[in-house]
């Protein structure tokens, strides 16, 4: 199946260390999830980096200038949409308050490092879609009311733990 580009963005804030995710309105095919801010890379785009930074900026009205990009993550395709997601690790200045796109975005939400990684977060549930052939276990991590799964969660697993030690590292 061919593959659209996308891009999203990590943003993660400082102390506490926390990682930035938005929940999506109801409508669309992520009604509802949490996810990193991000979208299709759009003709005007320089590059993938720049749509995860555009993308952000109109989601949740973060300033490209106050995001530094600190790693770049192996592309992530879904399973079920036709795209290949490519991840950006964005190290943020402190942000006095979010800008949530309405028409895209319910709210904002800062998920603390410590909580994700916190082995009671992990859960399994069996989950059917309309989409999907078959009723599937789907692993999650439980955030609050919330629950991070999906490409969200195939993207922060493998990184959740080098985050984790980034940020115990850092100053």
């Amino acid at each position: 199946m061919p593959r659209t580009d996308a891009a999203v963005l990590l943003p993660l804030l400082a102390d506490p260390p926390r990682l930035v995710l938005v929940r999506r309105t109801d409508h669309g095919p992520y009604g509802g999830q949490l996810s990193f801010p991000g979208g299709k890379r759009e003709p005007g785009d320089a590059s993938l980096r720049a749509t995860a930074l555009r993308e952000a900026a109109e989601e949740i009205g973060l300033d490209p200038a106050a995001a530094s990009i600190v790693a770049t993550l192996d592309p992530v395709d879904t399973h079920t949409t036709g795209y290949r997601v490519h991840p950006f690790v964005a190290v943020l200045e402190p942000v006095a308050a979010w800008r949530p796109e309405p028409r895209e975005v319910v709210e904002v939400v800062e998920a603390q490092l410590a909580a994700l990684a916190d082995p009671a977060a992990h859960g399994e549930e069996v989950m059917d879609f309309p989409t999907w052939p078959q009723p599937r276990l789907t692993p999650f991590y439980r955030l609050g009311d919330h629950r991070v799964w999906g490409l969200t969660y195939r993207i922060l697993t493998p990184v959740l733990p080098r985050l984790e030690a980034w940020t115990r590292a850092a100053p």
